[in-house]
């Protein structure tokens, strides 16, 4: 019986070992998490009704600012990224960073090129 229990916990060490046995947020940090993206949506649609910061140039900026903090928050803690093996980590924030660089080269390429036709 005792050797049981003992493989039981090896197991349980080799799938730690892998990434795939993890503690998971409380309800209270799930509170909080939910907290702070309310605030964060409540300030996007707040900004939008402010017709001078909508005519500025920092308003697209901002809200895609917040949009991409709203959406770190949701991948680390509702899909559990901040839990999962570094590998796993790696395997999704590689590409995201590839993503979101080349649409912001694609974004100042094309501002530059709009730019410089109206000139």
């Amino acid at each position: 019986m005792a050797d049981h229990h003992s493989h039981e916990h090896e197991g349980h060490a080799d799938l730690k070992a892998m990434g795939e046995v993890h503690e998971h947020p409380t309800w209270k940090q799930y509170k909080w998490v939910a907290l702070i993206l309310t605030l964060i949506t409540v300030a996007e649609v707040w900004a939008y009704y402010i017709p001078w910061f909508v005519a500025s140039r920092a308003f697209v900026p901002l809200l895609l600012i917040m949009s991409a903090v709203k959406f770190a928050i949701v991948v680390m803690f509702y899909m559990h990224l901040k839990y999962d093996h570094k590998l796993f980590r790696a395997l999704f924030t590689g590409p995201l960073i590839i993503a979101i660089s080349t649409i912001i080269a694609l974004l100042f390429l094309f501002s530059k090129l709009s730019v410089g036709a109206h000139a």
